[in-house]
């Protein structure tokens, strides 16, 4: 059974994923997204120094699709907000501002929010910059209603991943 073990940026956490022959899943919740290529790297140096067979890479963030990239801005920026708020005082880091969030939301950022178009072109870019294989969309968000999420699953599936897999293919 192939395993993946989540990382959130500690190179420690990158080595021992390599040292026990796992797969590696990159968890990135929040800022640019290049910022982890480093640990692509990274794991596929301490593979091939520890002798492990060559492993995959993954990315594991959260995002929400809808039929625009404003609906799904609007439709998930307040359960976002209020989720990040409570974690941001559990974890003792600032809370996100709606600035913020734009930003992440942005070419660039960690937050796949957006269009099946612009969802799926985000998810190229990071699949080629990170060097990995596979995305794992952490879609809903504390109390997005089920019919929200179940666009979103629906827009992945018969939309976002056909055109990431055209996309990577070209």
């Amino acid at each position: 059974m192939p395993t993946w073990i989540g990382v959130g940026g500690s190179p420690e956490s990158v080595i021992r994923t390599a040292r026990h022959g796992f797969s590696l899943m990159l968890a990135i919740i929040g800022g640019p997204t290049a910022r982890f290529a480093p640990f692509s790297a990274l794991f596929r140096e301490a593979l091939d120094k520890l002798g492990q067979p060559e492993r995959p890479v993954g990315v594991h963030s959260p995002g929400h699709v809808a039929a625009t990239d404003e609906k799904a801005v609007e439709e998930f920026w307040p359960y976002y907000e209020s989720t990040m708020r409570m974690v941001a005082r559990q974890r003792g880091f600032r809370a996100p501002t709606f600035e913020h969030f734009s930003h992440d939301v942005g070419p660039d950022g960690a937050l796949y929010v957006g269009s099946p178009e612009t969802v799926a072109r985000k998810i190229a870019t990071t699949l080629r910059t990170l060097g990995a294989s596979r995305f794992d969309l952490k879609y809903g968000m504390n109390g997005l209603p089920h019919e929200e999420l179940m666009t979103t699953i629906e827009l992945f599936g018969t939309q976002v991943a056909p055109l990431v897999r055209d996309m990577m293919t070209s």
